[in-house]
């Protein structure tokens, strides 16, 4: 099968329905001789940060000299970047040639009447086939949403589970407490496998630790005040840790949080048996890239785009922009899905712009109008002070328009729309 058409089979698979739980993609990866069987797994859930650990953690271990495969959700620039080895993307050759015993395998489960896969479970499959194929030492797998019920929680040979920091998301699916939302992603962690986090909120360590605890599983902890943050721009953050001093180019005041984060995973897996030198692991943290996290497009004036879609993340990016533009005005440019907690987004955000344009996230049936978006913004500025867009395009064009060269033009609420939006932002004088 040619790519477009292995493409076109993933995006019509949406009919086969797909519920949460693990009973179609066990199917499925059995018709297909469990390939998953065969890797070695660095499993990473939790609300907000996992991109950015699993940028830290396949830098250092790719400087060590690891085949690192990664599993990607959602992806921001191109398909096929959800599927990668050291970086490079999954060829379209072996995408659609590695369609063809999955579609042979699900037209055998359909005779059978047993569950059939969703897009992601799809994915998933794909991917495990084609890193076995490849021979990567490590895979470092995120879920999609959740853990305990994840398609990628089909996985058993974990070496290493690490739960970035979780707040309230995903509560239709996931539970309406910390604790019970905890519960779910602490389902990644396997007997056997050591298990990393940062210092959550109480009610989610102790979920944490309990479930470790149960299963036998030694805990890490990477806590962020035990960090010596030295210097920090837009361009490089430096930081001491643990007597070392690392030197780190993801923007944020979170990316500290999420780079002790990714040093604990290191020690849990040196602490395994896995060699890693001090100098790899400091060379792998200034190497680390990743997108769409406060992410700087262009200056004069500054344009970040940022994926916050939930309160936690919308905190996290009000204190970036209070850290890296303390004397600085906003015009902010925010697009939302309707399932979203997105009036708490709106309640917060709001009132730090002088300016906020409503948009919709493109070709997106979740998307929420901007209308109506509008309409929330309003509760927490004059109507004079909200704007509604018709497209991202225009939603850019009337932020600069907007925006003095000395203010800062943030777009947030969404993944999805930060591909488009950088290659817009390339065709700006």
């Amino acid at each position: 099968m040619d790519y477009i058409k292995a493409r076109t089979y993933i995006d019509e698979s949406h009919r086969f329905g797909g519920e949460m739980g693990l009973e179609a993609i066990t199917c499925l990866l059995e018709k297909l001789g469990n390939p998953h069987e065969a890797l070695q797994f660095i499993h990473i859930a939790g609300t907000n940060g996992k991109g950015s650990v699993g940028a830290y953690l396949a830098a250092v271990l790719q400087e060590a000299g690891y085949r690192i495969g990664r599993f990607i959700s959602p992806t921001l620039y191109e398909y096929r970047e959800r599927i990668q080895i050291n970086g490079v993307y999954i060829e379209e050759e072996a995408f659609g040639r590695l369609m063809d015993p999955v579609v042979k395998a699900i037209g055998e489960l359909e005779e059978e009447h047993k569950p059939l896969p969703s897009p992601f479970e799809i994915e998933t499959a794909i991917s495990f086939l084609y890193y076995k194929e490849k021979k990567c030492d490590f895979v470092l797998l995120e879920c999609g949403m959740g853990g305990k019920t994840d398609a990628t929680n089909v996985i058993r040979n974990t070496k290493l589970a690490v739960i970035t920091s979780i707040s309230m998301d995903h509560m239709e699916y996931l539970g309406n407490t910390l604790g019970e939302i905890a519960g779910q992603k602490a389902g990644i962690i396997k007997p056997g496998s050591r298990v990393v986090t940062c210092r959550q909120e109480k009610e989610a360590m102790d979920v944490i630790e309990r479930e470790s605890k149960k299963l036998g599983c030694p805990l890490y902890v990477g806590d962020k005040t035990e960090a010596e943050l030295v210097t920090a721009d837009l361009d490089h953050m430096v930081f001491r840790y643990q007597k070392e001093i690392y030197t780190i180019h993801l923007a944020g005041s979170h990316q500290l949080e999420n780079a002790v984060l990714a040093l604990a995973g290191i020690r849990a897996l040196q602490d395994t048996g896995y060699q890693i030198s001090g100098e790899q692991i400091r060379s792998g943290m200034e190497k680390a890239r990743w997108n769409g996290r406060f992410t700087i497009l262009k200056k004069d004036p500054y344009l970040v785009v940022d994926g916050a879609h939930n309160p936690d993340a919308a905190r996290k990016l009000q204190e970036s922009l209070r850290m890296y533009f303390p004397n600085r005005e906003f015009v902010f440019l925010m697009g939302v899905f309707r399932d979203k907690q997105y009036e708490t987004i709106a309640e917060r955000m709001a009132p730090m712009a002088r300016e906020i344009i409503a948009m919709e996230t493109p070709d997106n049936p979740r998307a929420l109008p901007a209308k109506e978006l509008g309409g929330v913004l309003c509760r927490y500025k004059t109507p004079k002070q909200v704007h509604v867009a018709d497209s991202l395009e225009e939603a850019l064009q009337l932020g600069m328009k907007l925006a003095g060269k000395e203010d800062v033009i943030v777009a947030f609420g969404s993944l999805s729309f930060i591909g488009d939006l950088t290659k817009l932002s390339e065709n700006l004088e």
